[in-house]
């Protein structure tokens, strides 16, 4: 029998996640938070529905109410604590309600991963995020868990049209802050929805972390990357300590996928940042 999926948020890695299970034989439908979204979405092989997945009325719109799995890898479009609640707490509560499915698989984060030392963590190590979105994070996790969900772990995205690193450096906007001792954990958008791919195909349970397998320090990725480019490497100045999600300084482990058989495509940026 085929397999069916819901993929909510169909934009910069559910798009090609749901090309992907389409082209292994699943049956789809994707939910987009915008009706223009959705209108530049309808020559793709399956059907692309405007959802506001906060609003459980719209949800009940959706003719069919049983999939396979269903797979949440909307964003909260570059908003606060407001967005992080409406579409990732709220969010889930809503689909985990309305549709029964075998799987539900959430597109999380490793910035709930808050150590500062530089040491590894994997999926076993402590979370306690102190900022709000975090915490929003973390709660989401809880819900999917306690669903006996799955929950991927993403690190830093990248990949076509998106890398905030190098526009900056492009744009001369760039800075290493501190000494460039932060560690950085990057995964490309091919490969992120490859593991989301890969979970869903195999059916696993838990948290994993989707990691490339190199984590760099600031300062080695843009001598390593300026070095490509022939740039000078941009100037040094303070830490950025007002992100959104706090300020880390961690090594991602992604051995236990890694173990079960998933590889990166992109093991490294370097690897990758030729597509962006």
């Amino acid at each position: 029998m085929l397999k069916s999926a819901l993929v909510v948020g169909c934009g910069f890695v559910g798009l090609p996640l749901a090309r992907l299970l389409h082209s292994s034989g699943w049956n789809i439908q994707a939910l987009t938070a915008s009706h223009d979204s959705a209108a530049r979405l309808q020559s793709e092989p399956f059907v692309v529905s405007a959802v506001d997945i906060s609003d459980p009325h719209s949800i009940t719109l959706i003719s069919e109410q049983r999939f396979n799995a269903v797979i949440h890898c909307a964003s909260s479009g570059k908003g606060g604590v407001p967005a992080y609640k409406r579409v990732y707490l709220q969010g889930t509560k809503n689909l985990l309600t309305a549709f029964r499915c075998d799987h539900f698989i959430f597109a999380g984060s490793t910035s709930i991963y808050v150590q500062v030392d530089g040491s590894w963590v994997d999926e076993a190590s402590e979370t306690v995020p102190t900022r709000e979105t975090g915490q929003i994070l973390l709660k989401t996790e809880k819900l999917v868990l306690q669903a006996n969900g799955t929950v991927g772990r993403l690190a830093g995205l990248y990949g076509p049209g998106r890398c905030v690193l190098l526009r900056k450096l492009l744009t001369n906007e760039a800075i290493i802050e501190g000494e460039g001792e932060q560690i950085m954990n990057m995964i490309h958008r091919n490969d992120a929805a490859n593991a989301l791919f890969f979970l869903a195909e195999k059916g696993l349970q838990g948290v994993f972390n989707i990691v490339d397998d190199y984590p760099v320090t600031q300062l080695d990725w843009y001598t390593s990357i300026c070095t490509k480019l022939a740039k000078p490497l941009p100037p040094f100045g303070p830490r950025n300590l007002e992100r959104k999600r706090g300020w880390t300084n961690k090594r991602v482990s992604n051995k236990k996928l890694r173990s079960l058989g998933w590889t990166p495509g992109y093991p490294t940026f370097l690897h990758g940042f030729e597509s962006c």
